[in-house]
């Protein structure tokens, strides 16, 4: 789904299939991440026009994706909440949003709150973390793949699933990341953009 008109709310919500209540609370994370973007710099202000395609369709259409099972995820490098808070919102799942910026981190806690999510937020570097894993862990925009799935090993539980959000670079990371890592994985077309692909990792292992 690509178009050069920006995406609205009412449409991302149609292409993810949401609920009109939880587009409410998507609109409330949008708006305080409007306002706090003002003094701190949460996303590249360029994608600001096209936010509900750059940002929430891009990173809620990981829902359409997770195993029914999933109750718990985490996501590290969280950013501004991409795509950890949208993934919390729309699925309802326990997220854990492991950002190390502590301004960052100081927004993700007050969206939390705002939007009901079931998120926490930890203000550190995953590799520094006590890891508690969970049944999905999610990456959007941090490291080349190989880097991924070394933060992601710790996390992810046996049978859980890692989902990376990736562009037009993907074949040659995972190119390289077979190099350190025996990995089965599927891609899947982005639905916000024609250069971006979700890397659903089933399991990976160290290669001796």
């Amino acid at each position: 789904m690509q178009d050069n008109f920006p995406l609205s709310s009412l449409q991302m919500a149609e292409l993810l299939n949401v609920s009109r209540e939880t587009l409410d609370r998507l609109e409330i994370f949008e708006k305080l991440l409007r306002r706090w973007q003002k003094t701190i710099n949460l996303v590249g202000t360029s994608t600001l026009n096209d936010i509900w395609r750059r940002h929430f369709l891009d990173c809620g259409q990981i829902c359409n994706l997770t195993p029914l099972h999933m109750k718990n995820v985490v996501d590290i490098g969280s950013g501004a909440g991409f795509p950890g808070l949208v993934v919390s919102i729309i699925s309802g799942c326990s997220t854990t949003l492991i950002e190390a910026d502590k301004r960052k981190a100081a927004f993700l806690r007050e969206a939390s709150r705002a939007t009901f999510s079931n998120a926490s937020v930890l203000a550190e570097r995953a590799e520094n973390i006590k890891a508690s894993p969970a049944d999905v862990v999610t990456i959007r925009a941090l490291a080349p793949i190989a880097r991924l799935l070394e933060l992601s090993e710790p996390w992810v539980l046996p049978g859980g699933e890692c989902y990376f959000l990736k562009g037009a670079s993907v074949e040659d990371e995972l190119t390289d990341a077979k190099h350190f890592w025996d990995i089965k994985y599927e891609l899947f077309p982005s639905l916000s953009s024609p250069e971006g692909t979700i890397v659903c990792v089933k399991e990976f292992n160290r290669v001796c």
